[in-house]
């Protein structure tokens, strides 16, 4: 199966809409409830799998739930397996996506150039 092939393109879509529903249902308590899977990346052997995970809060909510993520990776791996049908349950690396914080501080600087932009024209 090639990286990127439409197989694998299924596969990644279902295993993430799977783990998203694992996770929600892990009563760890260091999980943050604000936590999403952003991406989904199964290599094409279906031997391993990277898991993006983004968690809305401070650096120390984010290394928490990557703990509890760690330490409940056997849990959900074999909730994985009996939800789909897969040759091999991947191996699962959660890795934290910080994409979407850096979106936001990104659009927040563009408004405070633009907001500074339109001021010194009105100076003029």
């Amino acid at each position: 199966m090639r990286k990127n092939s439409t197989k694998n393109n299924r596969v990644n879509g279902e295993v993430m809409r799977a783990l998203s529903n694992i996770i929600r249902d892990v009563k760890d308590p260091r999980i943050g409830i604000m936590t999403s899977i952003t991406e989904v990346y199964v290599a094409p052997d279906l031997k391993t799998c990277r898991v993006y995970v983004s968690v809305l809060g401070g650096e120390e909510e984010k290394a928490r739930t990557l703990e509890g993520l760690n330490s409940a990776r056997g849990y959900i791996r074999r909730e994985l397996a009996h939800e789909i049908n897969l040759r091999n349950t991947p191996e699962l690396n959660f890795i934290m996506d910080d994409s979407i914080e850096y979106g936001v501080d990104m659009s927040r600087k563009i408004d405070e150039v633009m907001g500074r932009d339109a001021g010194s024209k009105v100076a003029e």
